[in-house]
């Protein structure tokens, strides 16, 4: 499984190089939507990590993405600068797959 990272930080894509995950780094609205389409187009790749920050630009986009593509999984991640309240986002997941709030 192969994994590449679009990052707005250079921080978080050499820690993510560290772990052996390439990406890019990246500021514009235009720039996120052209290095989204073709790590997607990369029938190699398995999931592409997106910063908060990032998401947060394009989330038409990357929404309407994650919703068609069926390859490769796309998951947004917090960036050391986030703030990070991993157990609302999870809860947040969940009642949005089952439909429910929990």
């Amino acid at each position: 499984m192969k994994c590449f990272l679009i990052s707005d930080n250079v921080d978080t894509q050499i820690g993510m190089r560290l772990a052996g995950i390439d990406g890019v780094v990246v500021h514009k609205h235009d720039e996120v939507i052209e290095a989204l389409d073709k790590a997607a187009a990369d029938d190699s790749l398995a999931v592409i990590f997106i910063t908060k920050i990032l998401t947060d630009l394009c989330r038409d986009e990357i929404s309407e993405r994650k919703l068609t593509l069926r390859k490769p999984l796309i998951v947004e991640i917090p960036d050391r600068h986030g703030d990070s309240h991993i157990s609302e986002t999870l809860s947040r997941y969940v009642s949005d797959a089952v439909g429910m709030k929990i």
